[in-house]
């Protein structure tokens, strides 16, 4: 198979040469940048130097046609041009949130921007893997999920699907790493600003949050707003979801975690922790798992799930992968199959 990375020079891009490098399908990999066109990979990531040999190349439909797939890790509007362009003449996995929402209105209200074209928005399959399995196999244009509503819909979705909780009762608290702000510097990830410290940012106006509400009412059958509370915390990698919501009546500990494998027995990428135990970010490092664990308090008679990826694999790029193994008829877990990093 032949791949086509655009926008390689992000931290998104970067993560797909190192996963795709060593996939055992992959036999060639183009990638492609708007502003470093004849530079090597090397040259704005070192750490590649003479493991990959790429030189990056202008941003050209016709070539991107001539892959098998083609990545799109770019910003927002980007992707939504290029997936016209490219549309029906290769596999697409979008990375940007142009394609995620079904709804043009929502989409411009939430990224002050015009939306892609209703025909590629209905087309285009939501990627969360273990959700929408059956789809992701037959799809040729998807639209891989973000890493805060990837973290947040794997740890509550089993919850919302069989009536065990109210989505409209959801308060979500989650933290990421400041990768998830991708490589440009600004003020709010400088170490001077970000070390040491703890940030809160972009409170009910992350556009994470009608992508989660967007999904949480295709299982829960009614549209219900959240609450979700993003932070920055200084450290690289990771997302943690905090998740408060009232069980429903008659459901108990025993029966959430008979709830949660049974939703996830097949799914070699979620690992559910038993008797309270708690997953930390750090369990997750470099790999495509979401580890989710939960408690119950009986005197509130509130759940409380954790839930935790790394937001740049199964948060972007790994997911991306994992959903071009769907794509292609290969094993879930080619090229996936890693230990995470620790300490």
């Amino acid at each position: 198979m032949r791949a086509a990375i655009v926008g390689a020079t992000g931290y998104g891009g970067i993560e797909l040469i190192r996963l795709l490098h060593n996939h055992p399908e992959i036999e060639s990999m183009t990638v492609f940048s708007s502003s470093q066109e004849g530079k090597q990979m090397a040259e704005s990531f070192p750490h590649v130097t003479g493991i990959v040999e790429l030189t990056l190349e202008d941003i050209d439909a016709k070539k991107l046609k001539q892959h098998d797939v083609v990545f799109l890790s770019t910003p927002p509007g980007v992707s939504a041009e290029l997936s016209t362009k490219l549309n029906g003449q290769t596999r697409i996995i979008d990375l940007s949130g142009d394609l995620r929402l079904k709804h043009a209105d929502t989409y411009r209200s939430w990224y002050k921007r015009e939306s892609a074209p209703d025909t590629l928005l209905q087309e285009a399959v939501y990627g969360l893997t273990e959700w929408h399995r059956e789809e992701v196999t037959a799809a040729v244009l998807l639209s891989n999920p973000g890493c805060y509503a990837t973290t947040v819909l794997s740890g509550i979705l089993p919850l919302i699907k069989e009536e065990a909780a109210d989505a409209g009762s959801l308060i979500i608290d989650a933290k990421s790493g400041t990768t998830g702000a991708g490589r440009s510097p600004s003020a709010m990830t400088h170490f001077s600003e970000m070390n040491d410290n703890l940030k809160i940012y972009k409170v009910n106006e992350h556009k994470h949050t009608p992508e989660i509400e967007q999904e949480l009412a295709r299982f829960s059958k009614k549209e219900e707003p959240v609450t979700f509370s993003p932070h920055l915390v200084p450290m690289t990698r990771g997302i943690m979801a905090t998740m408060y919501v009232p069980l429903a009546r008659g459901w108990n500990r025993e029966d959430l975690e008979e709830l949660f494998e049974q939703c996830y027995r097949d799914s070699p990428f979620i690992r559910i922790r038993k008797d309270g135990a708690l997953p930390f970010t750090k369990e997750v490092y470099g790999t495509n798992y979401c580890d989710i664990g939960f408690t119950v308090d009986e005197r509130t008679g509130r759940a409380t799930i954790v839930s935790v990826t790394d937001n740049l694999m199964k948060g972007a790029s790994g997911q991306a992968v994992q959903n071009m193994n769907l794509m292609f008829g290969l094993p879930e877990t080619s090229g996936l199959d890693y230990i995470p990093m620790y300490p």
